[in-house]
């Protein structure tokens, strides 16, 4: 997707003369000729496969497609525009940065930050490493200032450079969206969607709604990426991830975040079918105190809700525990063992059906926790995109 970020000053020029009505205005506003700009907006409509603009008495006006393009474009430069406020004083003397930088020194910026070095960039972006190093060159020749350092262990990006990288990957998350929302007034859903998904997610939320967007749009693209929280809300913040699932953190964990509850949930203790404590009333202090435990990491929700448990019945934290964050390992872990685990029966529905596994106790009391998605402050989401989040109301209504 980093690679087919179109010219950034063709997009600048159809803003302007979308905003200037006329051709010749924007080709004296972005300091390119008539012919250039004509060109732009051809190449720009051949990529988008529809007409932008339209000739009038008066001039140039956009499309119904055209009004989206732009709209889209617009939020796109707002974020772009941030790498000058972030610069400063630093500001180049060439101009605003998000006028004289090129998608092409952007991209490399973005790689280069994003995976940790020049030959893991050039390998995502699919060329040469010193097509990237040049780049990122030419980029911090063109701020004036230092982007990346040396280090023992290779090339670390400044905290300057993963700022500028962040506005720049959210503006051309935007640019993405403008030429996929024009294939979506055309009926041609083919855009991408990447959801971030947390454990409660996986079992059978995601799954139904992923089926049912897929059945409607299949020629779609769903990315199901996942990971610990603060990985997923890394990716939701620079912009390569559009949405989480799973259990929403209270208070959010930034004002950046908004986030949409979809329904409620509480925590059981699971064990496998055979346990020897099944059958017995609930486990008393004394057997929850001996068992062996696979738990969620610290720091979760569901891991903070078992340790107020545990607490709320003045009983010492558990020392013999596994954490794992994989329902498969935690299955297997349960099926070979007399561990118990602390998770929901959605999670692991089938499990309980097929008679795998059993609840030991629950749902446990002061568990409860809102599950949803967590978004972007200001985010504006494609037809795709608000198909995918119908698609899990709906699911949410079969549970």
């Amino acid at each position: 997707m980093l690679n087919k970020i179109p010219n950034l000053r063709h997009l600048h020029a159809a803003l302007e003369i979308a905003d200037q009505g006329s051709i010749s205005r924007a080709a004296r506003a972005v300091h390119l000729s008539q012919s250039a700009v004509t060109q732009a907006v051809v190449r720009l409509e051949q990529t988008a496969g529809a007409a932008l603009f339209e000739r009038t008495v008066d001039g140039m006006r956009a499309t119904a497609a055209g009004q989206l393009f732009v709209r889209r474009i617009r939020r796109a430069f707002g974020y772009l525009q941030r790498l000058d406020r972030q610069l400063g004083d630093t500001t180049p003397v060439t101009g605003p940065l998000f006028r004289t930088a090129t998608a092409t020194q952007l991209r490399a910026l973005i790689a280069v930050v994003r995976f940790g070095g020049f030959s893991l960039a050039a390998r995502e972006l699919g060329v040469a490493q010193p097509s990237v190093h040049r780049a990122a060159k030419d980029l911090e020749r063109l701020t004036g200032v230092s982007l990346f350092q040396r280090t023992a262990t290779g090339t670390e990006a400044t905290r300057l450079a993963r700022n500028l990288a962040r506005s720049a990957s959210l503006g051309f998350a935007e640019i993405r969206h403008a030429f996929e929302e024009v294939a979506e007034v055309h009926g041609q859903v083919r855009g991408v969607i990447t959801v971030g998904c947390l454990p409660l997610g996986r079992a059978g939320l995601l799954p139904d709604a992923a089926t049912a967007l897929m059945q409607r749009y299949p020629e779609a693209q769903l990315h199901i990426v996942e990971g610990p929280y603060h990985e997923l809300l890394h990716g939701l913040q620079e912009g390569y991830v559009d949405l989480i699932l799973g259990a929403l953190r209270e208070p959010a964990t930034s004002r950046r975040i908004d986030q949409r509850p979809l329904f409620t949930d509480s925590l059981s203790l699971l064990v496998r079918a055979d346990h020897p404590l099944l059958g017995a009333p609930v486990p008393t202090d004394g057997e929850l105190l001996q068992l062996g435990w696979v738990l969620p990491r610290t720091g979760t929700p569901a891991r903070t809700q078992f340790n107020d448990y545990f607490r709320e019945r003045h009983l010492p934290l558990p020392t013999s525990v596994i954490e794992c964050s994989s329902l498969v390992a935690t299955r297997g872990l349960l099926l070979r063992s007399d561990r118990a685990a602390v998770l929901s029966t959605r999670q692991v529905a089938l499990e309980l059906e097929t008679g795998m596994l059993a609840t030991l106790a629950g749902p446990l009391p002061g568990t409860e926790r809102q599950i949803g998605i967590a978004t972007r402050t200001g985010w504006q989401a494609t037809r795709l995109q608000a198909a995918f989040i119908e698609a899990l109301e709906s699911a949410v209504q079969s549970l």
